[in-house]
């Protein structure tokens, strides 16, 4: 078996195994199937490791037992066809080998794998020293550490073991880690049939176990370096994939069948909680963990398979922990967040993220788990909650704001428990039910039933565990029995004996320490004190509840329970250490704040006092009885050792007049530890060496003899050559002094002798024990500053970063049992009763609490030293037996103390759960504050009573100051002595006020939030409190109903159709016709003027003769053409009227629908009385009602109800208002008799009534008014509770709670005050009885007259006496009556609501059983939905296709009228005695070729397209081919001679034609074709789909049957009278009404009214039929009677159209043959023609004028300009003769022609020319308007003078 440090290959493997990974997912799925070849290589291993090898020298052991050399052989020996892996060795060479293929029937060997106890070579130590018996911890905190392997089956961690828990026997298997370093985490396969134990250590393996034959199956090495964090399986069990936990965080890909790793990479750089298969993708995983998500997937690169990570950005959303996630089918996550939302990420993003309504979050706290179960999403919350989410809402869920978050409600939820913190969960795989196993971060495992319906079961705590790190332990000195605590508030009680845990008490505090109190105390060992960490002691008591008197009605009664029996508070910080001396006498408890405490035990733990300690207090030792003394040893964490004696305890008496118990006069011996760890460590060295020289002189001495020996004296220069050689080595140098500048910790410790013992330390000073001796008392140095050092030590094995943590000892003290801080347990074999430790050397020690955090707390022997208890710091209890020759009884179990006594009448002690609470000396210090405080109030209100004797005699003179006369008064300013001192107080006093306002903002802001908060949560919700009106001389009394507002119910009830707002909609057509209307008289009154003015111009323009005549045949044809349409619409409504009543002519078997409805209806139901709880029952579609119905259905019950509460309420609050009138009136008319009673007699006076008081209850609001009167008597009763509970404090002087420390106690003035004011009142009502002695006078006899008025006003008086007795005695009888009548009504109307209380109980199982069907009915609904809708589809689409078939065939149809018009047009064209009819004919049918003009789409279309092209030529020719076989070829090309060419070009257009509507033909019965197929396969698939329908429908149906089923279930209450019972079995009313129907009276009458009805409907019906029959006959006869009339008249009317017209016509043509209409349209356009034809001639007469005026002028100006232009010729020419004279004059010098004249004369020509050419032109046009008509003009002939000079 390969050792965990062998460690030489495992860097070599690694590499290799990375690069194996490099692969395709296929053949990584496919590698567990690989055929293994046939070759002298392969080799095959079958169970048990036996294999059958060639190579003799292989060793079978080795793969046996070692999985690492096995799997990397078997990586090697695979083919070549597989992985191929290329190492380097340091010679270069590569070597391939055949990998080995592992059989499916191989395991390796337990016993080898497993991690044993490790014991000293030669020390004869049995290696099952400590054998394990059962664990009574769980590590609720570590993650997946709850695992379901069966129904019965749990596994979950423990420090180094793996537990197997039978949930229904509680029994528990372990299975050992195989590294003694701890277990990371475990998973379990899909099948079940294979669990995962991931371990911890260097470079830790992964186990794979089978189920449950518990052998390990496959070992994958090297996934990680330290440990695992998580391991998962995919969804088909064949990958597996695991992540590692700090420092590499490695991710790797497992074939776990044939221990490869795939793929292997870093998740990430923090801590990484979880890695999981996608369950729909094996090719994607999710990583989460620390600030971070990963979503990875296994990709095929060109290098091969490789897993690309992407990150998840959390964008504007915080960056959060996730430690719950789940993968959604889509590829998306749903992960939680460490404040409770939902994350919904989407491409490595935050797609939205979900909360609940009110932007509430959907846990309070993170979430922990994430599933989908069932088409649910469940989330499993830190806050104890499990919600239920619907999937869909979930999947589809997305932002709709910028905040991203998206509110939605959960559709169930469950709350487990308040103080409950669940972690993870798994479903248990039980048939017909959804039971659940979830793990408690507060230590425990639940069973919860999460089907949510009417039989849901709560959720059951199987098993209850501490959580957290176990603090303190204490077993019994008597018999089997442990107790615990811990920092979750609870200790508990174990009988580790029988492994039964039997109580637990919880408290508000952690516990922090814990001892069993011995048994000269209790001398049934019943007492536990326990220790906690806000300074409080608590002793238990422990008893046996069976010993109790037994009450009628108990419930079952435990095994044990603890009693709290005292409790007080030595302590403000958390105690560490409880000690009973050793004689029972005293109790010492220890603690961080640096005080060891004494109590006398005997006197009920009387406090003793105190001292302080220089540190933390760590450990309390009281010397055993071998030593003369009994000390105290004290140790502190700090390095400081104690030792004291015995506190003296002092009388009552001495001790009552204390301020404080703090013992200042107690010898204390000190010890202040000194580092020696790097002297001890110098010493060894220095040991080391000198051995080290003794051994080489040695050596030197034997070589010099035998140098002598053999080379004489050569061999002694030789030697001293050597010595000198060595001599000359010089010696490393020793290790230096070190001391810690920080002290270390002292672990534990625990006496040797008197005045000496041994400690434990952690830190630098860790891996030996010290022995250390008290020095001598000095007073002359300080204690801080001395530095004692141990005068001998233990050298302790690997104990250098691993310290012990704890030590007992046996109860022989033979051996000593030492908890170590890595969780391993160290046993040292010692000599019998010498605890001096001579050899530390042997030992045995193993690993069993998590190496990481399992630091041993504490560690205990039995009594009886059978059985070993550790607690650890990863809340794991271990139970072992040791090793003993005797063996242990099999049913051993602890016997619980039995009951004192009268225990269960003793009063229990009044707990101190307040942390802030006084401790013993801090309250005995607040009592002699208390006391002076009260002497100083004393003097206090001795000087009060002498300020208030200055202020008396000062209000006394300023009263004899207002008696003085107004000139002799001083002012009020003369009496004060400095205006500067009443400023200033007045000042001050404003400043204090101030001040005091600034102190109590925050109170008063927090008591005014606090205020609103109640309102809020009580006042709000309320729409009427109770009010209570009483009678007034009667006992009777209403009370109104306490009203909250409405309900959601009813708060989502519809609104009516008359309560409904119009719709946009018709707001929209009402608004349209105003619109419509107005526009309608907005357009007349625009249209008017229009109007006007086209008449306007019609009269000022008169009509023409053409106009008139064109009119008057308009109107003629018009009149022509409205008779004949006004005859043909008379012709189609007698034909439609006459088609009318042939269609309403019912057939001779016509029935009526209605009737055969009625008769069906009859059939089916007549006589079919079924109940809803028939079997058979169909459940109309009306009468079907689901939760939202229901919903609606209760919102109506309770706004019903709702209203007549709110009505009665209105009544009695006008009733209570009635009684203030009554009351105010009656307080009038008794002020009126008063008065009036004044002046009668008093014998005559009638007793007043009493008036009636409004009482509180009825006017509750007025609880709610204060004003500072109000505010000040409540707090002087505060003031005064407060003081009641001082003076009991000061009366008990053991009372530890009370008021706030050093508070200054006030002194009430309101004695002082009232005794004022009954003085002042005593005075004035002396002075007024005073006064009016005064103010008598002797009265005079009246007189005759006086008397007679007074005997008037007397009768008078006596009277109005009486009328307003009685007025005041009828307002009272009113008011009672009224109050009785409405009482009367009130009971009605309290019968009412409670028979609507019992509906609405009805309604609401009923809505709640309908939510549990909602779902599923919701699915089959939505799937018959949309069966109906794609039937209804497909119908339409039918519909559509026969529609489009027949259009189609209507435009085939047209197409061939088309064609056969076309034919009689031709011939029409033709003629009948044409001579090329027939060739023409033929020319028009023959067939020729036509190219097709397609779209081309590519390459494939065109040669299918030129297939069928090619396909249609060919027929094409082969029918010209069959056409011409029949005649002779000609040529259509050429018109044959005398033919007419128009005829010939119309046949070849008209051919042209005929092929298009072919061709149309062609393509529209194609489309038929297609069209019919369509049609065929639309109505196969409705029928399908019909059928489909039927199924879902009557799955509906059935289902909707199962649900009347599970309502007509539900038991509905009906209270009855015994009256209404009418069912009656021989005389009696039976016992057993369930056979019985309960109808309402209305109904039942209803009932019995229908049964006289249908005789009398039957009766009318046969009456009925009986006239129905006579009016047949009747109508028959008729019948007969008018066909023989018509035939006569038929007859008669062809008579006379023969005799008319000479045969028989058609009337109907007749009548409309009234006009050609198309003649008549012809002949108006001929004449509007010829109008504008004149028109347009006019207006070219009037242009032709027009043109010929301009003409003419222009004639004019040219012949002006001619005669200028024969002018300038005629002047020119004399020029010219001119200077030919002067030139022949001057001589020869000019004899030829200038060029200037030349130049002119060009032009001259050229302008004549031109002129020329505009006159020709202007004759040309003028000869033309000639032509046009008109007006003849003669020729324009120019005069010959002015062409004379033209002619030149």
């Amino acid at each position: 078996m390969k050792e965990p440090g062998d460690q030489d290959t495992d860097g070599r493997r690694l590499d290799k195994s990375k690069s194996d990974g490099k692969r395709s997912l296929s053949s990584l799925k496919s590698a567990s199937r690989f055929a293994v070849r046939e070759d002298a290589t392969d080799e095959t291993f079958v169970e048990g490791g036996e294999s059958y090898l060639e190579d003799d020298d292989y060793d079978t052991e080795r793969l046996e037992g070692s999985s690492g050399s096995f799997h990397y052989d078997y990586m090697d020996n695979i083919g070549d066809s597989q992985y191929v892996e290329a190492l380097a060795p340091a010679s270069e060479e590569v070597e391939e080998e055949v990998k080995k293929k592992i059989s499916e029937n191989f395991f390796y060997d337990y016993t080898e794998l497993i991690s044993m106890p490790f014991v000293t070579p030669d020390s004869n130590i049995p290696l099952d020293l400590l054998t394990l018996v059962h664990s009574f911890g769980y590590d609720c905190r570590k993650r997946a550490n709850l695992q379901l392997l069966d129904s019965n089956t749990v596994i979950y961690i423990a420090g180094n073991q793996l537990i197997f828990l039978n949930l229904k026997t509680k029994e528990q298997m372990y299975l050992r880690s195989s590294s003694g370093r701890g277990i990371g985490v475990i998973g379990v396969h899909p099948d079940k049939t294979y669990f995962t134990v991931a371990e911890k250590g260097v470079f830790p393996k992964i186990i794979i176990y089978e189920y449950p034959s518990l052998k390990p199956y496959r070992i994958l090495q090297d996934g990680t370096e330290l440990g695992y964090a998580y391991v998962d399986f995919d969804n088909s069990g064949t990958l597996l994939a695991s992540v590692g936990s700090s420092p590499d965080y490695t991710l790797t890909i497992w074939n776990w069948k044939e221990e490869q790793p795939i793929l292997r990479t870093k998740a990430f750089s923090q801590d990484v909680f979880k890695v999981t298969f996608n369950p729909e993708d094996d090719e994607q995983l999710t990583t989460s963990g620390s600030g971070h998500i990963k979503f990875w997937e296994m990709a095929l690169t060109f290098t091969g398979l490789k897993l690309q990570g992407s990150l998840g950005r959390f964008g504007k959303t915080a960056t959060t922990d996730i430690e719950g996630y789940m993968q959604l089918p889509d590829g998306k996550v749903l992960s939680g967040s460490e404040w409770g939302n939902m994350l919904l990420w989407e491409g490595g993003l935050i797609k939205v993220e979900l909360c609940r309504a009110a932007r509430k979050s959907c846990h309070q706290g993170p979430i922990n788990q994430i599933m989908l179960d069932e088409g649910e999403v469940i989330t499993i919350g830190a806050d104890g909650c499990i919600r239920i989410w619907d999937f869909e809402t979930v999947d589809t869920a997305d932002s709709i704001d910028d905040t991203g978050l998206l509110e939605i409600e959960p559709i169930n939820e469950l709350q487990v428990g308040k103080n409950v913190k669940l972690f993870s969960m798994i479903k248990m795989k039980e048939i017909g039910s959804n039971f659940w196993l979830a793990q408690d971060a507060n230590g425990a495992i639940w069973k919860l039933d999460l089907s949510f319906s009417n039989i849901t079961q709560d959720p059951d705590c199987l098993f209850s565990f501490h959580s957290g790190a176990v603090e303190a332990l204490a077993v019994s000195p008597l018999t089997y029995l442990m107790a615990t605590t811990a920092l979750d508030c609870s200790v508990r009680i174990y009988d580790f004996a029988s492994k039964t845990p039997l109580a637990q008490m919880k408290f508000k505090q952690g516990g922090t320490a814990l001892a069993w109190v011995p048994q000269l105390v209790s001398y049934t060992g019943a007492q536990i004190i326990a220790g906690f960490e806000d300074g409080v002691v608590r002793i238990l008591e422990l008893y046996d509840p069976k010993g109790l008197t037994i009450f009628a009605g108990r419930k079952k009664i435990s095994d044990a329970d603890i009693n709290l029996k005292q409790v007080f508070k030595p302590h403000t910080a958390r105690v560490t250490a409880l000690a009973y001396e050793r004689d029972g006498e005293i109790l010492a408890t220890g603690s961080k704040d640096q005080t060891v405490f004494f109590f006398e035990v005997e006197k009920d733990y009387k406090p003793i006092g105190y001292i302080t300690t220089p540190g933390p207090v760590r450990q309390l030792v009281w010397s055993s009885n071998s030593h003369p003394d009994s000390t105290l040893l004290i140790i502190c964490e700090n390095g400081y050792v104690l030792e004291t004696p015995l506190p003296t305890i002092k009388e009552e008496e001495e001790n009552r007049d204390v301020v404080s118990y703090e013992i200042k006069d107690m010898d204390i011996k000190y010890f202040h530890f000194s580092s020696v760890k790097s002297k001890i460590l110098r010493l060894i060295e220095i040991e080391k060496r000198k051995t080290l020289r003794d051994l080489k002189k040695k050596e030197k001495e034997e070589r010099r003899k035998q140098l002598a020996a053999e080379m004489g004296e050569d061999g002694e220069k030789e030697l001293q050559v050597e010595e000198e050689e060595d001599n000359d080595e010089e010696e490393e140098p020793l290790p230096e002094i070190f001391i810690p500048s920080t002290p270390c910790h002292i672990l534990c410790g625990f006496y040797s002798e008197p005045g000496k013992f041994w400690v434990s330390l952690g830190g630098y000073d860790a891996g030996f024990l010290y022995h250390c001796e008290f020095p001598l008392y000095d007073q002359s140095t300080a204690i801080t500053k001395r530095k004692d050092e141990p005068f001998d030590f233990r050298l302790l094995e690997d104990t250098e970063d691993n310290p012990i943590q704890t030590i007992t000892f046996s109860i022989h003290q033979d051996m000593m049992f030492c908890g170590m801080q890595n969780g391993a347990i160290r046993v040292y074999i010692l000599s019998q009763n010498k605890p001096s430790l001579i050899n530390t050397e042997d030992y045995w020690h193993f690993n069993i609490h998590d190496n990481n955090y399992g630091c041993i707390k504490g560690i205990c022997t039995s009594f009886d030293d059978r059985f070993l208890v550790t607690t650890g710091a990863d809340s794991n209890i271990f139970v072992f037996t040791i090793f003993s020759e005797f063996e242990l009884k099999k049913d051993i179990k602890a016997e619980v103390p039995s009951p004192r006594f009268g225990i269960e009448t003793e009063p229990i002690p009044e707990d101190i759960e307040d942390p802030k609470a006084y401790s013993i000396e801090n309250a005995r210090r607040k009592r002699q504050h208390d006391k002076l405080m009260k002497e100083v109030e004393e003097i206090k209100a001795g000087k009060r009573e002498k300020l208030k004797a200055l202020r008396n005699e000062f209000w006394k003179l300023l009263e004899m100051n207002q008696g003085l006369p107004k000139h002799m008064q001083f002012k009020r300013t003369d009496f004060d002595i400095d205006s500067k001192i009443r400023a200033e107080i007045g000042r001050k006093t404003a400043f204090k006020i101030q001040q005091v306002e600034k102190e109590l903002a925050w109170e008063k802001e927090k008591h005014q939030i606090g205020l609103m908060k109640l309102q809020n949560r009580f006042r709000e919700s309320l729409e009427s409190d109770t009010i209570v009106v009483h009678a007034i001389q009667s006992d009777h009394k209403i009370t109104s109903y306490r009203l909250v507002k409405p309900s959601k119910y009813s708060k989502s009830k519809r609104t009516s159709l008359s309560d409904r707002r119009t719709s946009k909609l018709e707001r929209l057509e009402k608004e349209g016709a105003g619109r419509k209307d107005s526009q309608k008289d907005t357009g007349g009154n625009i249209s008017v003027p229009e109007e006007s003015i086209i008449e306007k111009g019609k009269k000022f323009r008169p009509k023409t003769l053409s106009e008139i005549m064109v009119e008057n045949q308009i109107e003629k044809t018009r009149k022509l053409i409205l008779k004949a349409e006004r005859a043909q619409l008379k012709i189609q409504q007698r034909k439609k009227e006459w088609e009318e009543l042939y269609k309403s002519k019912p057939q001779d078997d016509f029935e009526d629908p209605r009737d055969v409805q009625a008769i069906k209806e009859a059939q089916l139901y007549m006589g079919d009385f079924n109940l809803k709880t028939a079997a058979d029952y169909k459940i109309p579609e009306h009468m079907r009602i689901n939760a939202a119905k229901k919903e609606e259905e209760l919102g109506h019950l309770d706004t019903l109800a709702h209203s007549k509460k709110k009505n009665m309420n209105k009544c009695i609050l006008s009733l209570r208002d009635l009684k203030v009138a009554v009351i105010e009136e009656i307080q009038c008319l008794v002020q009126e008799l008063k008065s009036i009673q004044s002046t009668l007699h008093v014998s005559k006076h009638i007793p007043i009534p009493q008036i009636p008081q409004i009482l509180p209850e009825e006017v509750p609001e007025k609880r709610f008014q204060y004003d500072e009167e109000t505010l000040l008597n409540f707090k002087r009763q505060q003031i005064k509770i407060q003081d009641e509970t001082s003076s009991q404090l000061e009366k008990g002087e053991s009372a530890l709670s009370g008021g706030g420390f050093l508070r200054l106690s006030s002194i009430k003035d309101s004695d002082l005050t009232t005794r004022d004011s009954l003085s002042r009142s005593s005075k004035a009502s002396s002075f007024s009885v005073d006064a009016v002695k005064f103010l008598e006078f002797e009265k005079a006899d009246p007189i005759d007259i006086e008397l007679e008025v007074m005997k008037r006003d007397e009768i008078k008086h006596l009277y109005m006496q009486q009328y307003l007795t009685n007025r005041i005695k009828e307002l009272i009888v009113t008011f009672d009556a009224e109050l009785h009548l409405l009482r009367h009504q009130k009971l009605k109307l309290d019968t009412q609501m409670k028979l609507s209380d019992l509906h609405h109980v009805t309604l609401f199982q009923e809505m709640l059983l309908l939510k549990n069907f909602e779902k599923q009915e919701n699915i089959l609904q939505e799937r018959v939905n949309s069966l109906d809708k794609e039937e209804q589809d497909m119908q339409w689409k039918i519909n559509e296709t026969l529609k489009e078939m027949e259009e189609k065939k209507n435009e085939i149809a047209k197409l061939q009228d088309q064609e056969k018009a076309l034919y009689a047009g031709f011939q029409a064209a033709v003629g009948e005695n044409n001579k090329f009819a027939n060739f023409l004919m033929k020319v028009l049918k023959k067939r020729i070729k036509r190219v097709k003009k397609k779209e081309v789409e590519g390459d494939a279309d065109e040669d299918e397209e030129s297939d069928e092209s090619s396909e249609e030529e060919s027929s094409l020719e082969s029918d010209e081919d069959e056409s011409g076989s029949d005649d002779e070829v000609f040529d259509d090309s050429i018109c044959p001679t005398n033919c007419d060419v128009g005829l010939f070009e119309l046949a070849l257009q008209l051919r042209e034609k005929r092929l298009d509507i072919e061709e149309a033909l062609v393509e529209e019965k194609k489309i038929i074709d297609n069209l019919r197929k369509e049609h065929d396969t639309l109505s196969k698939k409705v029928k399908v789909v019909a059928a489909n329908l039927n199924v879902a429908e009557e799955a509906l149906e059935a289902y909707q049957r199962e649900k009347q089923q599970r309502l007509n279930e539900l038991l509905v209450v009906i209270p009855l009278k015994l009256h209404q019972v009418e069912h009656v079995v021989f005389g009696e009313i039976p016992n057993d009404l369930s056979g019985t129907l309960v109808f309402s009276n209305h109904s039942l009458g209803r009932l019995q009214e229908r049964i006289i009805q249908l005789h009398e409907e039957n009766s009318k019906q046969q009456k009925l039929n009986k006239e129905c029959r006579e009016r047949r006959k009747q109508l028959i006869r008729e019948k007969r009677e008018m066909a023989k009339t018509i035939s006569k008249m038929e007859e008669t009317v062809h008579q006379l159209m023969i005799s008319k017209f000479g045969r028989v016509i058609d009337l109907e043509a007749l009548q409309t043959l009234s006009v050609n209409t198309t003649l008549e349209e012809l002949k108006i356009k001929k004449l509007r023609k010829e109008l504008t034809n004149a028109k347009e001639m006019k207006m070219w007469e009037e242009k032709i004028a027009q043109v010929r005026w301009e003409l003419m002028m222009k004639t004019k100006e040219h012949t002006k300009k001619l005669h200028q232009m024969n002018d300038l010729c005629i002047e020119k020419k004399q020029l010219d003769s001119r200077l030919n004279t002067l030139q022949n004059q001057q001589g020869n010098a000019f004899q030829g022609p200038r060029k200037a004249d030349i130049v002119a004369r060009q032009r001259v020509t050229e302008l004549i020319q031109l002129q020329a050419e505009r006159i020709s032109a202007l004759k040309e046009e003028i000869a033309l308007l000639r032509k046009k008509g008109g007006l003849i003009l003669p020729p324009i002939q120019p005069p010959q003078e002015e062409m004379k000079p033209m002619g030149l």
